[in-house]
């Protein structure tokens, strides 16, 4: 498949989880350094996450989880992460891509990033089998489009509308895609 452009974006969120994975690993060798602590946002509808129904019913969209005193057999690939934390008192497993991560902060660094990509891509998409719908609605007796791309408008998602705002202490720097977007 050829190249048609360059996601420039695309890239940065990658290189940007490369941070969050790195982070993991580390970790994961060696325990959480002094005071360091994790805030990890993720969507929980992502199709990779791999998690218990009775933290769904709680999660049904989003969840933050906090890898700080309690958690055990972190376990971390090029794709995801998989741990056990403490729920109300009970072990739970989860399995998270790191493409479901929304956000991630370590407070006591002051550090955090926010990812957008997927969500937008997401919210593309959605528009798009909203738009079908519509189409079909509209004009039953018209041939219906054969692709999404054949109704599809370029849409832009204000990162305002996606943003996870993981709990942050004084004055911690978020680092975010809109930075370095045209306006």
């Amino acid at each position: 498949m050829a190249v048609t452009s360059l996601s420039y974006e695309r890239m940065v969120e990658d290189a940007l989880r490369g941070v969050l994975r790195k982070a993991l690993q580390m970790t994961a060798a060696q325990g959480l350094p002094g005071s360091h602590h994790f805030y990890i946002t993720f969507d929980t509808t992502h199709a990779g996450v791999r998690m218990p129904e009775s933290l769904r019913a709680l999660h049904p969209n989003e969840m933050t989880i906090v890898l700080q005193h309690q958690f055990w057999d972190l376990k971390v690939s090029d794709d995801e992460f998989e741990i056990t934390l403490s729920f109300s008192g009970v072990s739970q497993r989860l399995k998270v891509p790191f493409a479901a991560v929304s956000a991630f902060a370590d407070p006591h660094a002051k550090f955090g990033l926010q990812f957008h990509v997927e969500f937008e891509e997401r919210a593309a998409a959605d528009e798009d089998a909203a738009k079908a719908k519509e189409l079909a609605k509209a004009s039953p007796d018209e041939a219906a489009p054969t692709t999404l791309k054949e109704i599809r408008k370029p849409t832009v998602v204000p990162a305002a509308k996606t943003e996870a705002k993981p709990p942050l202490a004084g004055d911690a720097k978020i680092v975010t895609l809109d930075a370095f977007r045209k306006k």
